[in-house]
């Protein structure tokens, strides 16, 4: 049961805002009072702390000092992205799993990509929502990879392919989507009907709280986490801004603080997560602190050179993503 001291802080501030705006206490008691009822009918608990571990500490993470090491889109830089190479690559790179992931051909079939277009990392062209799975199994995926002569020929897998072969390797999934609440929930509930392992091998994971939100609907037992990175909807990853214009360059950060502060203190109460994966340069000891008082675990991306693997496993003693197992590169946006 959500208890009141949880959001304390949350509504002191939904409360002085209203009354700032309406300047009547009632009003503000009323909305603040509605908040708290909404949150306490619709909220989802967090799944049990024992198989959260499970999923985000496995056994084999012990080697790594209890830490495991994500491979970001399979390892995007040992391998292509997205592939079964790239997840086969991992498991013989020390992974602990992998984070893949989940998108949609123009027939409905899931499989793995990051982008809404296959030009990036295949030798053909379009949109996904465009092109239908036969069309898409005939490229090559690895056609823009700096190892394309090594993987040359790999093709684009299925959910289900990629799913069978981290079960085989014994990686721990994170499943990434993007987008489609209905469609992806309903794909990945399908996986787990077919595959109960993986309710102690994989974590749902998304930036947008209503995938996160469908998919405890669907399944309250599927262990999720809130993706998140500071300005992300003012700023590309590299850190340049989005927009040109600079009204609304500025609107987009304003929301950026809203968003942030929702993250930090309304969505992830309601969606019930078990963890936040959040961009490295916002991690710190106290922000790990932060989230572990509340029963979340921190998971950080993209740690991509030895010092920083060094600093998250010794010192802050947190499972990270990476975009090579082998030596140190530059992130992958």
């Amino acid at each position: 049961m959500l208890q009141i001291g949880d959001g304390i802080h949350c509504f002191s501030v939904v409360f002085v805002v209203v009354l700032l705006g309406t300047r009547s206490a009632v009003c503000s008691t009323v909305v603040t009072a509605s908040l708290y009822v909404f949150l306490l009918m619709f909220r989802y608990p967090q799944v049990p702390s024992g198989r959260v571990r499970q999923v985000l500490r496995p056994s084999k993470a012990v080697q790594s000092g209890g830490v495991s090491l994500v491979a970001h889109r399979g390892g995007g830089h040992d391998a292509p992205e997205n592939t079964l190479a790239a997840i086969r690559e991992a498991g013989e790179n020390g992974a602990t799993g992998v984070e893949l992931d989940l998108e949609f051909s123009a027939d409905g079939v899931p499989l793995l990509m990051h982008d809404e277009t296959v030009d990036r990392t295949t030798n053909g062209s379009g949109l996904l929502s465009k092109l239908r799975f036969s069309e898409l199994s005939e490229l090559d995926a690895s056609a823009k990879h700096r190892l394309r002569e090594k993987f040359r020929g790999e093709r684009i897998p299925t959910l289900q392919e990629a799913v069978e072969e981290c079960i085989k390797l014994q990686l721990t999934i994170y499943f990434d989507v993007k987008g489609h609440p209905d469609e992806s929930a309903s794909a990945l509930k399908e996986m787990y009907d077919k595959h109960p392992v993986l309710y102690n091998t994989s974590i749902v994971c998304s930036f947008e709280p209503k995938v996160i939100y469908k998919m405890r609907q669907v399944d309250p037992e599927v262990v999720t986490a809130l993706t998140h990175r500071p300005w992300s909807l003012s700023r590309l990853g590299d850190g340049t801004p989005r927009f040109s214009s600079l009204w609304k360059h500025h609107w987009m950060q304003a929301l950026d603080v809203l968003l942030d502060w929702a993250h930090h203190h309304l969505l992830w109460n309601l969606c019930g997560v078990s963890a936040f994966l959040v961009q490295k340069n916002f991690i710190s000891p106290d922000y790990v602190q932060y989230w572990a008082e509340r029963g979340v675990e921190v998971v950080g991306w993209t740690i991509n050179t030895a010092v920083e693997k060094q600093y998250y496993q010794e010192l802050l003693k947190i499972s990270y993503i990476t975009d090579s197992l082998r030596e140190d590169c530059e992130p992958h946006y």
